[in-house]
């Protein structure tokens, strides 16, 4: 076995290990934020129109509506990145990843604004939920593809044989394939 594989295929472990450990990080902090009991005065009514949240904040102006849409756009964004790198794949399509990591971070929003429905102070916002997705789609966009394809080429500069990982993880750990799958003939059923 190639001591350079070996150390490749620790590499992608670490990595993908340092991605889950952030991603629980984040969805901790996440909850925190978001589930928190708020003693407030008074609450706003749940908002159920898609845009109506974005338009109240753009009649307050451009600094309060840039301040309140970046959070919205920020909460979730990590995931873009961090959904992926937790996945540790390399060799994927970039039109699969973001639909994955996108339909993911939708479905995490949601189940956070449905966990919202419970907590004192909080209020249900679909515009959170368009702005959450639309954060995590940009950040994937923005570094995801970039990242790929920056690791491909140094994969391809230090281990050298980059195209074996066609035949899969066993392949890109070092190890060579087994062969194909082993049949059985047929036996017939007694009578």
């Amino acid at each position: 076995m190639d001591v350079r594989h070996s150390s490749d295929g620790q590499a992608v472990i670490r990595f993908r290990a340092a991605g889950v450990a952030l991603l629980l990080a984040h969805l901790l902090f996440v909850g925190w934020l978001t589930l928190r009991p708020l003693d407030v005065p008074w609450m706003t009514a749940a908002n159920f129109h898609p845009f109506a949240g974005i338009r109240a904040d753009l009649a307050l102006g451009p600094a309060e509506a840039a301040r309140r849409i970046g959070e919205g756009l920020l909460l979730l964004a990590p995931l873009g990145i961090l959904l992926p790198m937790a996945g540790g794949r390399l060799l994927v399509s970039p039109w699969a990843s973001l639909a994955r990591t996108v339909a993911a971070g939708s479905l995490i929003s949601m189940a956070i604004e449905l966990a919202q429905t419970g907590v004192p102070g909080q209020v249900v916002d679909v515009d959170s939920l368009l702005l959450n997705t639309a954060g995590v789609a940009l950040a994937h966009l923005l570094v995801v593809p970039l990242s790929r394809a920056r690791l491909r080429r140094g994969n391809r500069a230090g281990a050298g044989d980059l195209s074996r990982i066609g035949n899969g993880a066993r392949a890109y750990l070092g190890e060579a394939p087994q062969g194909s799958t082993p049949t059985m003939t047929r036996v017939g059923i007694a009578p």
